[in-house]
């Protein structure tokens, strides 16, 4: 089993963005330090929910910073992005680092990102499978032409190329795509890409949505063994204490203001109607689906959802308090009493 932190550099409220930023880079550097997996960065625009505009950005940074910890977008909205700029940013994380970067990438949401970036709303509705196409052709072909709608352009020399790391022979960075739908679920499993599924549903709708996966890759022409091994990514949220109930305390009293200020700050591109979570019965939610109380507990609720849903890899949210000493002490008990009784 793979325990990763999944970073937001969440901006709480009184919080400046720079304490926010600056929380999110020692988060990793202790990441590390713990024996933790993986780093997960999300990547959002214009809202304090998250203060990182650049996924790729903060992991070239923590890349930097790092020496043996996997560092990957959680994710990289293709919508707003050109597929080759990103795959190229990709390419040159991969060989620099290595191979330690992982790309994820999503479909976002109907944001008015879409409309300071030009893009535009059929880049979110109908473009996805469009930009992941090309983003893929970028990171495994030499050369690249653009055929689609979206994108047309002449054939050009793939530089770098990622299958040069390591003396050549390799393969490109891993790409990871986040599933909130069956229709993204079934674009995963076409390509047979693994899943990064949210910390907002619990164990049993994410083994649906791997049984779902299971049954496209199969249809698709992907191997048992493939099929059998797919790196698949759970989110969830990861507060340790000595008490279950003070644990659960911790995010009660600060997820709720993060959480409303964060999401409230949302705008949609077209001025439709959006409905947002309530703050106070989310982050009860999410203690309940999560490792949030002792490290037995924690532990245990980490090998449950292995078990149902048949995932091995972790991504958690560990700035849950708001805290920079709490956020390092947090980090660092996982990796100390949870995971050497993962096994």
């Amino acid at each position: 089993m793979r325990v990763g932190s999944f970073v937001l550099a969440a901006q709480f409220p009184g919080q400046g963005q720079g304490e926010a930023l600056h929380r999110a880079v020692r988060s990793a550097e202790v990441a590390e330090e713990a024996g933790l997996d993986a780093v997960w960065i999300a990547e959002h625009h214009f809202v304090p929910y998250g203060t990182c505009p650049s996924a790729v950005t903060l992991a070239a940074l923590l890349l930097g910073r790092t020496r043996h910890i996997r560092v990957g977008t959680a994710v990289s909205v293709l919508p707003t992005a050109h597929p080759v700029a990103l795959g190229e940013q990709a390419a040159l994380l991969h060989l620099t680092s290595g191979g330690r970067f992982s790309l994820g990438v999503g479909r976002g949401g109907p944001w008015v990102d879409l409309e300071v970036f030009g893009s535009g709303l059929e880049a979110y509705e109908k473009g996805f499978p469009e930009s992941l196409d090309l983003l893929l052709k970028w990171l495994r072909e030499p050369r690249v032409e653009g055929t689609g709608e979206r994108f047309a352009f002449r054939e050009v020399s793939v530089v770098p190329r990622p299958q040069e790391a390591l003396g050549g022979g390799g393969s490109g960075p891993e790409v990871v795509v986040a599933c909130t739908s069956p229709s993204s679920v079934r674009l995963a499993a076409q390509r047979g890409l693994p899943m990064l599924l949210g910390m907002h549903v619990g164990d049993d709708e994410k083994a649906e949505m791997v049984a779902l996966w299971n049954r496209h890759a199969r249809a698709s022409g992907h191997t048992p063994e493939e099929i059998a091994t797919a790196p698949h990514v759970s989110a969830g949220v990861a507060q340790i204490a000595d008490r279950r109930l003070e644990a659960a305390e911790t995010l009660q009293k600060a997820m709720p203001g993060w959480l409303k200020q964060g999401l409230d700050a949302h705008v949609t591109v077209d001025g439709r109607r959006r409905a947002m979570r309530d703050p106070l019965a989310y982050t009860e939610l999410l203690c309940g689906l999560h490792p949030v109380g002792t490290p037995q507990v924690c532990a245990d609720r980490l090998a449950a959802t292995s078990e149902r849903t048949g995932i091995t890899r972790f991504a958690l949210l560990v700035e849950g308090s708001g805290d920079l000493a709490a956020t390092e002490e947090n980090v660092r008990r996982l990796g100390a009493e949870v995971l050497p009784q993962l096994g």
